[in-house]
């Protein structure tokens, strides 16, 4: 089967009855993959909202990354990897690091590459970045628990590296896109994680922030472009208040949840809800909501929203997050 054919069948089997002629609906589905480029698909559900995001949203899932420093292996299986950038100019004898996880509905066909941009101006910003690869599903391994045990492992595989890198340990901050953002919350959560729990680490490694960025905070909520992949990553029901962020609450740490407003793959009210829950549970989480942005825009270094979200990221990173205290804001493009 080709990848078409295989978008085709994706699209049908999300769509059951969209089309009254089935000839119509085939050959109109497969004249519109045709015309668009193969990076418009890029996770399900995403097709669908391309004449309502900007013209450039998607140009970064086409731009080779900058090379890393390094690709160095915390685990024995090929997608147990990460890549290592360090700033070129250290002021300081070890840097703050900042994790970075992608997203793609958690599956095999989406990986890492598309934020090796973010990972790079990050880094050039004065912190190390740790770009995670990991199992995902229709992988060997991949879902749960395979994806969860690989991003804890990757995340506590940085006390191999401060050995003989210069990674300041206490200044660790992870963000993440999209199932990236889920992962980035659970990961700043399993720390609570009961003994008894397939997903538990004695002493994970403690976390000083995390920047979820258009993520799913809500396992059991449907409405976005990943809902067909949630029954296989959150585990049986009964595993939920151990996937799930917003099942996870309290954590704890501080989190700043990054969201467009016109983001639909991921609707708003994933981040919006969440910040509510939390704050009724006694966190503190920042909310920036940017009303014009999309999914992709917002882990583009080339977009006008991303200075915003860098500052956000490396002010938790260094040591000098925003005020607490402050309300959720919308924050308008430059």
């Amino acid at each position: 089967m080709s990848s078409r054919e295989g978008l085709l069948r994706r699209w049908r089997a999300r769509h059951p009855g969209s089309c009254g002629w089935a000839s119509l609906c085939i050959g109109g589905a497969l004249l519109l993959l045709l015309l668009l480029p193969p990076t418009a698909a890029l996770w399900p559900g995403a097709t669908k909202t391309m004449s309502e995001e900007r013209p450039d949203s998607r140009e970064i899932l086409r731009r080779p990354p900058p090379p890393a420093d390094h690709r160095l292996a915390y685990g024995k299986a090929p997608q147990q990897f990460g890549e290592l950038r360090l700033p070129k100019d250290r002021a300081e004898s070890a840097v703050p690091v900042v994790v970075v996880i992608h997203g793609g509905c958690w599956l095999a066909e989406y990986g890492h590459e598309y934020m090796g941009h973010l990972s790079a101006d990050l880094t050039a910003g004065g912190v190390a970045t740790w770009t995670l690869e990991y199992r995902r599903l229709g992988e060997e391994g991949g879902g749960w628990t395979g994806t969860f045990d690989d991003i804890a492992d990757g995340i506590d595989h940085l006390r191999k590296l401060a050995r003989d890198y210069p990674l300041d340990l206490r200044r660790v901050v992870v963000t993440g896109h999209s199932a990236g953002g889920h992962l980035t919350l659970w990961a700043g959560g399993r720390a609570k994680l009961p003994k008894e729990s397939p997903l538990y680490r004695a002493n994970p490694l403690p976390l000083a922030g995390l920047v979820p960025i258009a993520g799913l905070t809500d396992l059991n909520r449907t409405g976005t472009a990943c809902d067909a992949e949630l029954p296989r990553i959150r585990g049986p029901v009964e595993a939920l208040s151990e996937t799930s962020p917003l099942a996870m609450l309290p954590l704890g740490v501080p989190v700043t949840l990054i969201q467009g407003e016109a983001d639909t793959a991921v609707p708003a009210l994933q981040a919006t809800s969440y910040a509510t829950a939390a704050a009724a549970k006694g966190d503190s989480p920042q909310l920036v909501l940017l009303p014009d942005a999309d999914h992709f825009v917002v882990v583009d270094p080339k977009s006008s929203v991303w200075p915003r979200i860098r500052t956000e990221i490396l002010a938790l990173a260094k040591g000098s997050p925003s005020d607490p205290n402050r309300s959720p804001e919308r924050i308008s493009p430059q």
